[in-house]
């Protein structure tokens, strides 16, 4: 099975960085984002219009060039999981997390046994179409397969040692905007009030050998949060970096 170069990057200490696509579902956008130089990309599935056709395809194509696919599924459910990773995807995060059950069952349903409980397909895109030994198989992909949980929501942050301490769960990734809503709270990310929820997530994840991040697309907030140590950083989306393209011509020719 394919190495995960993320889990090896975090493992050395390095921080690794990504972007997430919601919407452009060209096979050249992994590439292009490989060649800029990106270590990972989401595919979201979340708030992203791609069916489970388009993502297989785009997985396959980031597996190609070198850029480690993730997949942000829309629901903690065994066959949005599974397939996903039958396809090829080295990871996957589940949006809305916030008990402990909930972190147990997107370990169950992303490791083969002894682990989880997934079922077993070997010659898929998981394993780029080739066989193997079953128990060899197993073991590796218990290993290298990433299981990230995003905590956005006040009821995480209530349970979050309980979260975190699941054996299995690799990485946490803030989401500001929905953790602001969720404590009705302006989103003012450099605040005391934010500051200390983000503190609190990182210092957590290191408790329990959870690598954390967030995603945004605030630049600053993201490089400031990587120098205080957070290593799994996934910078704006397709969307964000279109309109800012866009917008940076438009107002030079005007």
């Amino acid at each position: 099975m394919k190495k995960n170069l993320i889990r090896e990057k975090l493992e050395r200490g390095e921080a690794v960085i990504g972007t997430m696509i919601q919407e452009l579902r060209s096979p050249a956008v992994p590439i292009l984002l490989a060649n800029a130089g990106y270590d990972f990309v989401f595919f979201d599935m979340e708030h992203g219009a791609h069916n489970m056709e388009t993502i297989a395809d785009l997985i396959k194509t980031a597996r190609s060039c070198g850029i480690v696919p993730f997949v942000r599924v829309p629901d903690l459910q065994y066959h949005l999981i599974s397939r996903c990773m039958d396809a090829g995807a080295q990871g996957f995060m589940v949006p809305r997390i916030e008990t402990r059950e909930q972190a147990e069952a997107a370990v169950r349903y992303s490791k083969y046994p002894p682990m989880g409980e997934r079922g077993c397909s070997i010659n898929k895109g998981h394993n780029d179409y080739k066989g193997g030994d079953l128990l060899t198989f197993l073991k590796e992909a218990n290993r290298e397969n990433f299981v990230i949980l995003q905590i956005e929501r006040k009821a995480a942050m209530e349970d979050l040692d309980n979260i975190l301490s699941v054996e299995g769960v690799d990485g946490a990734i803030l989401g500001p905007n929905d953790m602001a809503a969720s404590y009705g709270v302006p989103n003012d990310l450099k605040g005391e009030f934010m500051t200390g929820i983000f503190q609190k997530v990182m210092e957590t994840g290191d408790k329990y050998g959870v690598h954390t991040g967030m995603h945004i697309a605030n630049l600053e907030v993201l490089k400031d949060w990587k120098t205080r140590g957070m290593k799994l950083l996934a910078y704006n989306t397709d969307i964000g970096f279109i309109n800012a393209g866009a917008a940076l011509g438009i107002k030079e020719l005007k």
